[in-house]
């Protein structure tokens, strides 16, 4: 997350290129987004009708992104787009729920500029072909703070298929999908571009910055978590936060050696240990832990392979066991800031 202060996008221009009207930035730059949704009304209406399939229960999820705090004000706006959906539609896959349809709150500190605005929506429009949603209603609004990003997302699971977030128990073995750090390091990249210059390659900057900007929610995983696993959760805030919730009052040991690393979050760990922190407690990954029964382990490791998604075993939970993260020369990390959180100080 970012400390940054942000105003508008594209502030230096000439007024005729800024956007006129509310109307005119709905139905030319948003409505087109909502095609193929009858529900939505071309986005010409106060509410939007959404219809799930029987025998399904309908999921939602909202998670707004703020510039100065998720992103950078002059991250390129077709980026800043897909990240906004993309977490949401993460919260989706978490709980074995399929995308449907979300709905934007654009809340601007100034008319956008039509660049931007084209822009802006690529971004949505790309976001939501790879995620299977379509946009169907908001609000667009006028703001003195920076600029935000609200949005609302639906998704469909069969009924009573829903995974929840604290249905862990002892006995459950825990996996996470693909490998952590690669956003906290590409966040620090995105800060000071030539602080890795000696560390990582070229294409290795890229990897990180690009995990980073654009979240891939693990949407392929959906049916295999909702037939297999007893909770999972994505990871938002920190792997150990966010580990920390999914065991509720059950505890786990786990070693930073049984931590999935890119080749680049191993090389920036192999140049300096410290960075070891940041790997457990930086967010932004959007990746899933998922807890998962042990007669159930060799069905969720198929599942996942025919999905084409990697998954790490980090451990097995117990209870009364202790939770703790160990280092490189196994000694527990402090766990006192366990990851990201809005308020603390």
């Amino acid at each position: 997350m970012l400390p940054t202060h942000a105003n508008a996008p594209e502030s230096e221009d000439r007024p005729e290129d800024r956007i006129q009207s509310e109307t005119d930035l709905v139905q030319t730059y948003l409505a087109p987004l909502a095609a193929g949704s009858p529900g939505a009304f071309g986005l010409r209406d106060d509410a939007a009708l959404i219809s799930p399939e029987p025998g399904t229960d309908l999921v939602v999820s909202s998670d707004p992104v703020i510039a100065g705090v998720h992103f950078f004000i002059d991250d390129a706006p077709e980026d800043v787009a897909w990240k906004a959906l993309a977490v949401n539609a993460s919260d989706m896959a978490a709980k074995g729920a399929r995308p449907l349809a979300y709905i934007l709150t654009l809340a601007l500190p100034d008319a956008p500029t039509r660049a931007w605005m084209t822009r802006f929506s690529e971004g949505l429009r790309s976001a939501q072909e790879s995620f299977g949603c379509r946009l169907v209603g908001g609000d667009t609004d006028r703001t003195p703070g920076p600029l935000s990003i609200g949005i609302t997302i639906f998704g469909a699971v069969p009924a009573g298929k829903f995974v929840p977030r604290q249905g862990a128990a002892a006995g459950d073995h825990v996996f996470v999908t693909g490998t952590i750090g690669d956003a906290a390091l590409g966040l620090a990249v995105r800060r000071d571009p030539s602080a890795f210059d000696r560390v990582l390659s070229g294409d290795e900057r890229a990897f990180v910055l690009g995990r980073y900007l654009r979240p891939r929610p693990r949407i392929a995983l959906v049916e295999t978590l909702r037939n297999h696993a007893s909770a999972a959760l994505d990871i938002s805030d920190g792997l150990m936060k966010d580990l920390a919730r999914l065991a509720g009052p059950s505890g786990i040991s786990l070693s930073l050696a049984a931590v999935p690393m890119s080749s680049a979050v191993s090389a920036a760990l192999a140049h300096d240990a410290a960075f070891a922190k940041t790997i457990l407690t930086g967010g932004d990954d959007y990746e899933l832990l998922v807890a998962v029964p042990h007669a159930s382990i060799a069905d969720f490791k198929s599942g996942a392979r025919e999905a084409g998604i990697e998954i790490s075993h980090l451990g097995v939970l117990g209870a009364g066991r202790k939770f703790e993260i160990l280092d490189q020369q196994g000694t527990p990390i402090d766990g006192r800031q366990l990851g990201y959180d809005h308020f603390s100080r």
